[in-house]
């Protein structure tokens, strides 16, 4: 099964980290990422440019409207994700826990996912992926 674990944290505070900050973070999590990889659980991670690059489209005018920036309710911006290939939520919680504790602070969405655009390249197993898992 297919997990996404969305990273959110506030913006201002990472864009505060010294780039040794920000290299020990990253550090951490590349102990992280280097054990997903290694037991094949770990798809695309991403971390995102500052919410100011961001353009939104909002789609309950007609036309839909196009505003610059990311406008979100919320204290904590989106910052990055993960898709990890696990059994379950709980398999997925454990390694959100791990990333926790290489990145404090913040919080981390889990929700599953369905592949839209299947992957032609093959599995691990030698068979074509397809559909949602």
């Amino acid at each position: 099964m297919l997990y996404a674990i969305l990273c959110y944290k506030d913006e201002d505070v990472v864009a505060a980290w010294s780039a040794a900050d920000d290299a020990a973070v990253m550090d951490r999590l590349g102990h992280v990422h280097a054990r997903l990889e290694r037991d094949g659980k770990l798809g695309p991670s991403l971390r995102l440019l500052p919410t100011s690059t961001a353009t939104t489209l909002r789609k309950a005018s007609e036309p839909p409207l196009v505003i610059d920036g990311p406008f979100a309710e919320t204290k904590e911006q989106l910052l990055g994700f993960y898709v990890v290939e696990v059994a379950d939520l709980d398999e997925a919680l454990e390694i959100a826990r791990d990333l926790a504790a290489a990145n404090p602070g913040g919080a981390y969405e889990l929700r599953p996912v369905l592949l839209y655009n299947p992957d032609p390249r093959p599995a691990r197993d030698g068979h074509r992926e397809g559909g949602p898992r």
